[in-house]
């Protein structure tokens, strides 16, 4: 076990991990191929699953901070290039656009049904995954995809229903600097632009999740500020955890990437923050070890310069 010096935060010590792409997966339907990465500890059995859904834009490389952490810590992290990826580059025009949101839960869905195989394309992991406990996260855009896999609903703009694309094979979450509900908090340009926004309802979301925002990410997206990024937390049900991480914006001090250049907060102790956090939830959840959460909740639980941890 070691102790971040800043943070106060324990954490079981790193191991090596291995990181292999692109395993590509067949998705007639998509328009274009999945590519996915995974990366492993190079030594464990049981190990458990993260998928980790990117923010819009990024693609299956970004997010490193957190996904080498998390993979250092025991866990398998597998990461797909969505659709709305800069790097695909879909035209404005693309019939495909304003379903992104849904695209993005089949991508995952793909995954899943797929994890044997891809297991097997990785050296030296065949057998050593634990395909019963399985976590989704995601930042921003990504969040909303984890959530909608443990339970929220999106309304499909152009249908108006609002369907349950829960997996039961997912049994929690991590929705990271992710959007809240819509309606009228929603600024015209988010209304017009990101329609999958208009109406999310939180109610059903049963599994236990972990919520991180930032208390100074006030995207152009709602009327409310920084606190419309708790919604995920506050309106949900069931066993819910928020880390608030102060002076925060919307990439969290740098989750994004190592030298990622959108980072407008760089901070390298929010960044451990955020690691420690994260990854004391994943092996809690999923049932590893509960000494590092419970570390978490008593060195958070007021007063500390970086963050604040509640959980109802």
């Amino acid at each position: 076990m070691t102790t971040h010096p800043t943070t106060g935060l324990t954490g079981p010590a790193p191991t090596a991990t291995v990181s292999v792409k692109p395993l590509v997966l067949s998705a007639p339907r998509r328009g274009e191929d999945l590519h996915v990465r995974v990366t492993a500890p190079t030594t464990g059995t049981s190990l458990p699953v993260v998928l980790f859904a990117h923010g819009f834009g990024s693609d299956l490389d970004g997010y490193a901070p957190l996904v080498d952490h998390w993979a250092s810590g025991g866990f398998v992290v597998i990461q797909t290039t969505h659709l709305d990826s800069t790097r695909l580059a879909l035209p404005a025009d693309d019939p495909r656009r304003p379903q992104m949101w849904r695209y993005r839960v089949q991508d995952m869905r793909r995954i899943l049904d797929e994890l044997t195989t891809l297991e097997a394309a990785v050296p030296g992991l065949s057998g050593r995954m634990d395909h019963t406990r399985i976590v989704a996260a995601g930042h921003s855009f990504g969040g909303q995809t984890a959530g909608i896999l443990v339970g929220l609903r999106v309304t499909d703009p152009h249908t108006g229903t609002a369907e349950d694309l829960s997996d039961a094979r997912v049994m929690g979450s991590i929705q990271l600097a992710t959007a809240g509900k819509g309606g009228d908090e929603l600024t015209p340009f988010a209304h017009e632009n990101l329609p999958w926004l208009r109406d999310q309802d939180f109610s059903h979301i049963a599994a236990p999740g972990l919520v991180v925002a930032g208390d100074r990410d006030d995207l152009p997206l709602s009327t409310r500020g920084p606190a419309w990024t708790t919604d995920p937390y506050t309106l949900s049900h069931g066993n819910k955890s928020l880390l608030t991480v102060h002076g925060a914006e919307h990439f969290l001090g740098g989750v994004s990437g190592y030298r990622a250049a959108e980072t407008t907060d760089e901070n390298p102790d929010r960044v451990a923050l955020v690691q420690r956090v994260t990854l004391a939830y994943l092996r809690h959840v999923t049932g590893i070890d509960h000494t590092d959460w419970n570390n978490a909740q008593t060195v958070l639980a007021g007063g500390h310069p970086l963050g604040h941890l509640e959980s109802r």
